[in-house]
């Protein structure tokens, strides 16, 4: 319903006096009528039963976070450059597909949950999920050069993604979810480097300063490979001997070997898929010296491939939220079994 404005009253006749009263009565609430009715307007939802709200920040930044597909660049050892700023972008997409089983933890569980009582109880584990969703919003910040004691690489990277658009970064937070909730259940106080709650990033070395500034107990980087075709399969990723610059790995290869062993032994046992067929000879294990997430860290951390998204097999699993499920568990048992044996 329109309303025309007093400014547009075409001119009245006289009207006598008797009638005077109730046209300036009436005159003067319909104004206030119609303020009413678009404050109702404005402050209703679709239905007018309740009021609108604005989406949360979370939603609004995941719309078009789709970017073309670029190639994969091969990391020394045949895979791509695993550190979270040291692999080349691949243009992933935001994940459009893989969810059939609706079984996604992407959802951000509510913070400052306590410490459960149990076997972790007094441990502090860091996982580090790889590559921010934003990340691919901010190029110039990730690719700027940051030491990793060795020499220098890249802040951080998009990731990869499956051939279907289901990006490394959505991937890595789904699991990280996952595993934090089966630690916690445990006594494991879990902190996280980024659980996609800022624009980007962070860098490698703040994701390394992070599990050190912790005094963690042992700290988990969350990855999936984007090599080529054919490979399939998980390895996990161990810190080599390094002591250059700002890097010194002596205190820590020892504990992460062991971190590492345990959880590619009960990550196979959990989900039932085989170790590497191109890295790490059939052990599911690679040590690597190029990587500053490992090269910075002074606390015991891994990385671990759960697998590749450019192979269409692999790709079935890691889509899986079933399979999501039981990665995070042999991630966590091996974790635990670490931990555990600290004490």
């Amino acid at each position: 319903m329109s309303y025309v404005g007093p400014e547009f009253d075409p001119s009245q006749p006289p009207r006598r006096r008797i009638g005077r009263p109730l046209t300036v009565a009436a005159a003067a609430l319909v104004p206030t009528c119609l303020a009413g009715w678009l404050v109702y307007q404005a402050t209703s939802g679709p239905d007018g039963n309740e009021p609108a709200r604005s989406l949360p920040a979370s939603a609004s930044a995941s719309a078009g976070q789709d970017a073309s597909p670029g190639s994969a660049t091969p990391s020394p050892s045949g895979s791509k450059a695993s550190d979270q700023g040291e692999e080349k972008n691949k243009g992933d997409k935001d994940g459009k597909g893989g969810d059939a089983d609706d079984n996604d933890s992407a959802t951000k569980p509510p913070g400052g949950v306590p410490a459960a009582s149990g076997p972790l109880k007094g441990k502090v584990v860091v996982i580090d999920p790889g590559h921010n969703p934003g990340n691919f919003r901010h190029a110039s910040e990730i690719n700027r050069q940051v030491d990793i004691g060795t020499n220098r690489k890249e802040c951080d990277t998009t990731g990869t993604s499956t051939n279907h658009g289901y990006t490394e970064a959505k991937f890595t937070l789904d699991v990280s979810h996952r595993l934090r909730t089966l630690l916690q259940k445990q006594g494991a106080t879990v902190k996280f480097t980024q659980d996609g709650d800022r624009p980007w990033g962070p860098c490698v070395d703040e994701r390394a300063q992070i599990g050190n500034k912790a005094h963690a107990d042992a700290v988990v980087s969350i990855h999936a490979d984007g090599s080529g075709a054919g490979n399939r399969g998980y390895h996990v990723i161990m810190p080599g001997k390094v002591r250059s610059g700002s890097a010194d790995t002596s205190a820590i290869v020892a504990p992460s070997k062991e971190l590492g062993e345990r959880i590619a032994g009960e990550f196979v046992s959990a989900t039932g898929s085989a170790p590497s067929n191109y890295i790490g000879g059939g052990t599911g294990l690679d040590t690597r010296t190029d990587l500053g997430g490992l090269n910075l860290s002074t606390v015991p951390k891994v990385f671990i491939e759960c697998g590749n998204m450019r192979d269409a097999k692999d790709e079935a699993l890691l889509t899986s939220g079933t399979w999501r499920q039981k990665a995070a568990q042999g991630i966590s048992e091996g974790i635990t079994g670490f931990l555990r044996k600290q004490r």
